[in-house]
């Protein structure tokens, strides 16, 4: 098949979050399964000063946004070791800025703009370029109005028009929701900026409570939808996580799939990761003490066996920092150490700051964004902790099993479907092939779940998250369970084998509908 990935971010060019961990190894795998793959970005002023190989093709794109003429350039390169050519946008008036979408202020002013002129400019790009699309692969909201353009500028449902786009005629799209919270949500007189039909402002299509609703065009004109994590696509169907799309994706439920991401493993894996001072296996842990013993060096924290409690994080209330906080002067009476490396929301960078300070030998709390330091964390914490309210998917948490560093979450989305409460259970109501960690002579004793890799909790309280923490503090005090626990999380497999089937077979599935 022949598959255009179109996103706002990808590594190693631009990021800001788990969109473009996506979105810059999809391509890859889909290549390695002898797909041919192409990727549009826009043409950020990082990718610019970025040490890539950046060729101009010469082409430049016109079109009105609105009634004003506006016009960008098509410059190409590769993803980093691959032939997968990369297509950048450029219109420096949008994208050359030091922030992607927003700064530390709030949402740039221009994004319903921006992101018309990338979606459409894209399309522009695919018919200019001749590059032949059986999929178009469209993630979040800044790529959604591309499905409403296919099938109204480029399509028969415009009118006046009474055919496809020829370049267009078979083509099929899917639009990937990575986190249903993020709609591209704007004022309703930005709707004259699309170009398109003013008829299709209405509540069945993309208006949105009176405002314009990019991620609800995609979800209603796209072909296939798929989200990122299976319980997420059941959540988002329901009032408590639809965001007021619930409507939406039940009407279209026939066609959502859940899919988890993929964990990268050549850059996330302790037996190979370069960033890390000492490199381990399940076999051989010693690595992962001499990680610990330099995380603590290096957030002037005691060195010793007290348990470290990792984060790695966007500082922003959808990531459990409201019950977190709540819970804190609690947990440092305990015997723990808590690492935290992030940037978000402004409120939460002093919050963390004020903790900081109160609680100077227990804490190593940086803000900013330092890959670095996050493998460091990864690989010497103890512990990974994820009190997410939500979370569509979640990456983090894959790294952290693959490390051994326990993952403690909220059982919601890609978290539940992805770490296995551990347990104590009667002895009698294990199986009977599992050989227990102690001793099983007692027929009423306790012991761990067979296949539990981290501790969860469901109810979203400061007090649930508390006792969560000190249950696996609990383990943790009992060397030889606690390492067994390491060692089967180290076991998981999330890598993205499985995951690029499952987009192969939603393609698949779409290529086959005449």
């Amino acid at each position: 098949m022949n598959i255009i990935q179109v996103a706002s971010e990808a590594i190693p060019f631009a990021k800001t979050g788990g969109l473009a961990d996506v979105a810059g190894v999809l391509p890859i795998h889909l290549a390695g399964r002898k797909h041919t793959v192409v990727l549009f970005l826009p043409f950020y002023k990082q990718v610019k000063e970025g040490k890539y190989q950046l060729d101009s093709t010469e082409h430049e794109i016109k079109f009105k946004i609105g009634d004003a003429p506006v016009q960008g350039r098509i410059w190409k390169s590769h993803i980093p070791e691959t032939k997968i050519p990369v297509y950048f946008i450029q219109r420096d008036e949008y994208y050359h800025r030091d922030y992607l979408y927003s700064t530390p202020e709030g949402d740039y002013l221009d994004n319903a703009e921006r992101f018309i002129f990338f979606s459409r400019a894209t399309v522009e790009a695919v018919k200019m370029l001749g590059i032949k699309a059986d999929i178009i692969h469209c993630h979040d909201w800044q790529t959604a109005l591309i499905p409403v353009y296919l099938k109204t500028l480029y399509g028969s449902h415009h009118p006046g028009r009474d055919r496809n786009e020829p370049a267009f005629k078979n083509t099929k799209t899917v639009m990937t929701i990575h986190n249903l919270a993020y709609q591209g949500l704007f004022w309703h007189w930005d709707m004259k900026l699309t170009g398109l039909d003013w008829s299709l402002f209405n509540w069945k299509q993309l208006e949105f409570y009176g405002k314009l609703n990019f991620l609800k065009g995609g979800m209603v004109f796209a072909d296939a939808l798929t989200t990122v994590s299976p319980r997420y696509a059941q959540e988002i169907q329901t009032k408590e996580f639809g965001h007021g799309l619930e409507g939406v994706l039940v009407e279209r439920a026939k066609n959502l799939y859940g899919i988890l991401n993929g964990a990268d493993y050549t850059n996330w894996s302790p037996k190979t990761d370069k960033l890390i001072p000492a490199n381990y296996t399940p076999a051989n842990l010693k690595g992962k003490a001499a990680c610990k013993k330099a995380l603590q060096k290096k957030l002037n924290l005691p060195e010793g066996n007290a348990p470290i409690i990792g984060m790695v994080t966007r500082l922003a209330g959808q990531k459990g920092l409201d019950i977190l906080t709540a819970a804190f002067d609690e947990l440092m009476k305990e015997d723990v150490q808590v690492v935290l490396l992030g940037t978000g929301e402004e409120k939460y960078h002093q919050i963390m700051r004020d903790l900081a300070k109160k609680y100077p030998t227990k804490t190593g709390i940086t803000i900013a964004f330092d890959n670095q330091l996050a493998h460091l964390i990864t690989a010497g914490a103890d512990m990974f902790l994820m009190p997410s309210r939500y979370e569509p998917c979640g990456l983090n948490q894959l790294y952290a099993l693959k490390y051994g560093t326990v993952p403690i979450v909220r059982a919601t989305g890609g978290l539940a479907d992805t770490v296995i409460d551990y347990q104590t259970i009667p002895h009698s109501e294990l199986a009977t092939e599992f050989i227990p960690l102690g001793n099983s002579s007692t027929p009423n004793s306790k012991l761990p779940t067979p296949n539990s890799t981290g501790f969860t909790f469901t109810d979203y309280t400061a007090d649930t998250l508390l006792a969560t923490i000190k249950r696996a503090l609990t383990v943790y005090n009992q060397p030889k369970p606690w390492t067994e626990l390491v060692r089967r999380a180290m076991s998981q497999d999330f890598s993205w084998k499985k995951s690029v089937l499952e987009y192969e077979r939603v393609y698949q599935r779409l290529m086959d509908i005449k």
